[in-house]
């Protein structure tokens, strides 16, 4: 990859290598290549394949669900004030409309959201943002997405009379708030077997022991009837492939479900209104098309204003309403990207500087960028651009709204490195040089007096170096190998579009080959579009790369790509073509 003209990191690419015990049940139906994609993403059994909602996990061993569902069974039922305050993304917002829309449908007359703006309360249930309740507190508040590191904001919740459920899937600290029920499935101690679910999969957990407590006490009778909750799939499906959290097969039953929801035109008007300004059609949705269309749509009112617009566009019955919504966020992003954009181009000009002077073009372990003139709420883009182009994690700080003496900084990290237990080491080893921080695995936040940023860069390196114990950052490209000529057709191309769908942990194919060029031309201003042939006489086939140029091309009589199988829907018509990822050369 390339900024300018300096070539940072090239990737090694890899084939992607089946487990030498791994043996397989699949039928006689499954095609080859994908007996060998599925069992080198760790499928081996029929079952396996099976996406209907009947493979769901059993509620039952998660935490705290029962419990929480009890009391709230018991407030829609005493008719009490119910409030749900979301985190301010995708997930966050995906979780509280379907919250707030599943309440409804139950039969609840009296609940509300709230949003923390992060600009003026920062994440999560803050005590700052429990004030604004006092005047007149909910009976129950239930968070959504956030609330695990939340210790103050419940205990302030408390005292002001309210009962607080704590739904969340991020992974807790040494303490967890004293709320009256909290349901994660990352809890220590916790039984659910997937611990991979996003906060709007925890709800929807949450919701659907709701309803067979409340079917349990009588609730459900005359005209009051008991709601399909898969009716609201649709924004399980959005919020869980926009949180990036791994497709285990629960995930992948869930999103699966609400994508067919979706293709039949029977999601939400806000998410099919911006589906359509991201210019895709919804009888064809992927899991990328929710991925790269619809969340950072939805993601750009939480980073630059307030995601109370994205809350409403979900919440939208009306589609002239909701389209009014998606046009503001369409707004919204166009304005992240340019931002984006710039901050980007500065925070790569910051690393080409640094590898203009280490020797011989190395790099630190993990990355520590700030400027002056970032947009805190762009700060975590940058840091999975730097990222995914150095393959070191990266830490990117910004100053806090309205200026003052703290730096927000998002941090993202490479397989093999927890990003974490990275700031929880440095938090143990020197303690109070972070203020606040959490996250995953993969992600993280954090905040840091300004004063300390040189502080936090020297212990960086050491704390990565101490967590990897050893272990040593690639950057490598895995593919699934060759297609012979007869696999580059559109029959094949659909068979693994009915595989998926495909995400974290669960990557689409990327093979490797060899073609002739027959033609190139430039379409969009700065993507590459060919007409190629595979060396061993497939039919011509299109191939799209995005951000190249014919001169990317090597000069030779062949060019070897690394792509994936597309469809190309264009006026009713399909045809396969290829998605080119890299051009080793």
């Amino acid at each position: 990859m390339t900024t300018g003209s300096r070539v940072i990191r090239p990737r090694e690419i890899r084939p992607r290598e089946i487990p030498a015990a791994a043996q397989s049940d699949f039928n006689d139906s499954i095609h080859p290549v994908i007996r060998r994609i599925l069992l080198s993403r760790g499928i081996s059994r029929q079952d396996e394949l099976s996406l209907e909602l009947k493979d769901m996990l059993s509620p039952d061993s998660l935490g705290d669900v029962a419990k929480a569902a009890a009391l709230l069974a018991t407030a829609i039922i005493e008719d009490k004030k119910i409030l749900i305050v979301g985190d301010f993304d995708t997930d966050g917002a995906t979780g509280t409309a379907l919250a707030v829309l599943s309440l409804r449908a139950m039969g609840c007359r009296r609940v509300d959201f709230r949003v923390p703006n992060r600009f003026e309360f920062g994440y999560g249930l803050t005590v700052p943002l429990v004030e604004t309740l006092s005047a007149s507190p909910p009976d129950l508040l239930v968070t959504v997405d956030s609330g695990i590191g939340c210790i103050q904001g419940v205990a302030r919740a408390r005292e002001l009379g309210c009962r607080v459920i704590v739904t969340d899937h991020h992974l807790p600290g040494p303490e967890v708030p004293a709320a009256d029920a909290i349901v994660n499935p990352n809890c220590d101690g916790d039984g659910f077997p997937s611990k991979a679910m996003a906060g709007v999969g925890v709800m929807f957990y949450l919701l659907s022991v709701l309803r067979k407590e409340l079917r349990t006490r009588g609730w459900f009778s005359g005209s009051r009837t008991e709601p399909n909750l898969a009716h609201f799939l649709d924004l399980v499906a959005l919020g869980t492939v926009a949180d990036l959290v791994p497709l285990d097969h629960n995930n992948r039953v869930l999103v699966r479900q609400g994508l067919e929801r979706i293709r039949r035109g029977m999601a939400r008007p806000g998410l099919l209104a911006l589906l359509r300004l991201g210019k895709r059609d919804y009888r064809y949705t992927s899991a990328s098309d929710l991925g790269f269309a619809v969340g950072p749509r939805l993601n750009a009112a939480g980073r630059l204003e307030d995601m109370s617009t994205g809350i409403k566009c979900l919440l939208a019955d009306d589609a002239e309403e909701a389209s009014a919504f998606a046009t503001q966020l369409d707004e919204l992003n166009q304005k992240r990207r340019e931002m984006q954009e710039q901050m980007q181009q500065d925070a790569l000009d910051k690393v080409n500087g640094m590898l203009t002077s280490l020797e011989q073009g190395s790099l630190p372990p993990a990355l520590c960028l700030f400027d002056e003139s970032w947009h805190e709420g762009i700060v975590g883009l940058v840091a999975s651009r730097v990222k995914d182009t150095v393959h070191r994690p990266a830490i990117v700080f910004a100053p806090e709204s309205g200026g003052g003496e703290f730096l927000k900084g998002s941090a993202r990290s490479v397989k093999g490195l927890h990003i974490r237990d990275v700031l929880a080491f440095m938090d143990t080893h020197h303690p109070g040089l972070i203020s606040a921080f959490g996250g995953h695995a993969m992600a993280a936040g954090l905040t840091l007096p300004r004063n300390r940023l040189e502080m936090f860069q020297e212990g960086l390196d050491k704390a990565v170096t101490a967590v990897l114990g050893g272990a040593k950052l690639t950057g490598d490209l895995f593919t699934d190998g060759e297609l012979r000529a007869e696999d580059l057709s559109l029959e094949f191309a659909l068979e693994l579009e009915r595989i998926g769908p495909w995400g974290q942990r669960f990557p689409e194919p990327l093979f490797d080959g060899r073609f002739r060029v027959v033609s190139t031309r430039i379409v969009g201003g700065s993507h590459l579009k060919m007409v190629v042939q595979s060396l061993d006489g497939s039919e011509p086939l299109d191939a799209i790369a995005f951000n190249r140029l014919p001169e990317d091309l090597p000069d030779t009589g062949s060019v070897r790509l690394l792509y994936r199988l597309g469809i190309n829907r264009w006026r009713g018509n399909e045809s396969c073509q290829l998605m080119v990822e890299e051009i080793p050369g």
